[in-house]
Order: structure tokens, then sequence, then C-alpha cells
């Protein structure tokens, strides 16, 4: 049995105003190419097929070509909700499209779904649990206690009356213990929304969804495949990929990593102005590529992210690097302050905010202004 493992499309997204929406047409094309090429038995989709709860009408529109481009070549789509989407909205022709093998579980209903497909080996269970919370699971089990989310992923696979003995592949969207985050994806504070690895001990294999850096969590059958673009300058190191996963008989299980090339590549360009802008530096490279630009000049550059638009039409996010960002200043609040001149003050207040002293053309235009002030005041 062979099937794509796939996360967290994120349909719709923007970042800092950008759309997204050529990039993951582009992408996800791609995905359908790769389904043509390998021909899986089925697609798994581990949630967070959309950005929000309420997508966008182009986003649903890009969701379905997708669905009805897999659905064209006879093979089954599992997928589930992730807490990003609104499991109501998934819902809406879910069982007319079951007539097409696109199978989406958009709301836990007291257990797993169980989809079962055959192979020459006999039969794989696909266990479909969506992005669950303890308020979701504890109405069906008011008997139980269920306090947090382990507690309530736990309860929600004892309810799959699971046989260890046959093929079972679990498909959930939760954050488990131990796994690397990025700064895209939305976690609970202090881990409240931790999950045991070790709750997945039953099954041969489990596709995660929720984390955004392609990885695996305790043994190679635990996995997260990533989301299928960067939705973060935090993952601008990361290499995207689809997770083809095959599993020969009972107990052996080997993962393929499918490298996805994007329209345009998010990374991040360092330099001072003037060496960013030199022709030579960035012709060679793609400069419509989304990127996070370092400036190392002293002096800020006035409008600088609208100048270096020009060349790089795709920044999405500028910062400094410098003497001034890499001080950490802390205002001593022991010093006297009334035994201090103004100028004194100004020039403190200065370097705290600038990482370096006024110059003296700078001390004798305050000066001046200070007794301009103080004349003024008389």
């Amino acid at each position: 049995m062979k099937f794509l493992h796939l996360s967290d499309l994120h349909i719709g997204i923007r970042l800092n105003e950008f759309s997204l929406q050529e990039d993951q047409k582009f992408i996800l094309d791609q995905i359908v190419g790769i389904t043509k090429r390998e021909k899986p038995d089925a697609v798994v989709i581990a949630g967070d097929i959309y950005d929000k709860s309420v997508p966008s009408v182009e986003g649903v529109r890009l969701f379905d070509d997708f669905l009805t481009a897999i659905a064209e070549i006879k093979i089954p789509v599992l997928a589930i909700s992730g807490n990003h989407d609104s499991a109501e909205r998934l819902s809406f022709g879910t069982r007319l499209m079951k007539i097409s093998g696109v199978h989406i579980a958009s709301t836990f209903s007291g257990a797993p779904e169980r989809i079962t497909l055959t192979d020459e080996l006999g039969e794989v269970n696909f266990w479909l649990l969506p992005f669950i919370k303890p308020a979701t699971v504890r109405r069906f089990f008011p008997e139980n206690e269920i306090a947090t989310y382990n507690d309530a992923v736990k309860m929600a696979i004892a309810a799959a009356s699971l046989n260890p003995d046959e093929r079972n592949v679990l498909v959930a969207h939760q954050f488990v213990t131990g796994a690397t985050t990025s700064e895209s994806e939305q976690i609970t504070a202090g881990g409240l929304d931790n999950v045991d690895a070790e709750l997945f001990d039953d099954f041969d294999y489990v596709a995660l969804g929720h984390i955004h850096k392609p990885q695996k969590i305790r043994r190679d059958e635990v996995r997260y495949c990533g989301t299928p673009l960067k939705y973060s300058f935090s993952e601008a190191s990361h290499n995207k990929s689809v997770s083809l996963v095959t599993l020969c008989e009972k107990g052996k299980v080997t993962i393929d990593e499918i490298e996805l090339i994007p329209l345009r590549d998010m990374r991040e360009i360092k330099g001072s102005y003037d060496e960013l802008t030199l022709r030579k530096n960035y012709e060679n490279t793609n400069r419509f590529d989304y990127l996070r630009v370092i400036l190392t000049d002293e002096d800020e550059i006035p409008d600088a992210i609208a100048l270096m638009r020009n060349i790089y039409p795709n920044i999405m996010r500028l910062d400094y690097d410098n003497r001034r960002t890499r001080t950490t200043s802390v205002i001593d609040g022991t010093d006297k302050i009334e035994e201090k001149s103004p100028q004194e003050l100004f020039n403190e207040l200065y370097e705290l905010q600038m990482g370096v002293k006024m110059s003296e053309g700078q001390l004798k235009i305050v000066s001046e202004m200070v007794k301009d002030i103080w004349e003024g005041e008389k």
C-alpha cells in the first residue's frame, strides 16, 4: 500500500499582505503531477486545508480544482480538518464527495472514522481523527475525566476498537511532544496542547499535521510531513516535500521524501544598502523570491523598502543589523537625573536608542536648541 502524506496546505494564506494564491496553485499542480507519476493508492491530507475558518472564494475554488484533479485519476483522498479549518464548512458535501473517493473527516463523532483500502497483502485501515480538544471529546464520554489534550486523544484512540494485528494508519492533527516548531504555527502557551507519542504505538504509521517542519517523533513512522510551502522566514532553510509512504507486510514501512520546488522561494539576504543594490550582486539571483532584507548600514536609509522594491519586488520584511539593534541598553535609575544637564540627558537617550554617542556637531545642535528653549521661557 502506497500513499502520499501531505498537510497544512493553508490555502488562502496572506503573508505581510502578499497573497500566495499563485504560489499555492503552482505547488498543488506539482503535487497532482507527483500523484500521476507515483500512482499511490491514496492521497492523505492531515489537516489545515485552509488558513482561515472562513476561506476566500478563490481559496475554495483552488482546493476544489485540486480535489477534482486527484479524483479524475481515480485515487482516493483521505483528509481531516485542522485547527485552522471550520469543521462545519468542510463537512458540506462530504457524503456526495465520497462517491468520487474523497473522504473528509471534518468533525469528531465519538471515534475516528475508519476508511479501509485493500492491496495484494490485504486490508489497511486508515483512521481519520480531525483536530480535537478536550471539550470536543468530553461530551461523548461524560463519565470519564478528560482534562488535557493527551486525555482527549487517548480516549479517541481507545474508541477506535483497533486490531493491532492489522495494518493501521492514523491521520491526526495535533502537537506531539518533542516536535520542533516554526514561527507560523499556532501553539498553546505552556504546552497545554501536548500529546504523547506513546499513544500511537499500535499504529504502523501516523500521518501528522500541525507542525510545519518535516520531522519524525520518537520513530520514523510517527511523522510530520511539513507544509508544502514556506510560511515564515524561520522556515527559510527548510526543504519542503511530500512524504511517499509504502506499507509492506505488517511492521515494515518505507518513507521517501519527494522534494517540492516553489514558484518563488522564501529567503533572507543581508548586507549594506549599496551592496544589495549593486547589479553584480543581484543579477544572478532570483530577484522575485519572497525576501527578508537585513541591512547592515549604521544609519537608516530613508524609504529603503520602497527603493529596494525596484530591484526586489517581493520584499516582505526589512530589518537592520547594526550597533544600535545589537545593543541591549538598560536605563540606570540610580543616577541622579537632577544633577545632569539637558545636553547630558539627551546624549544618554540618543546612545540608548542608537547604540553610539552623539557627534560634536549633533551635541552643538542640541545645545543651541536647549539654549533657545530656555531663553524663550524667560
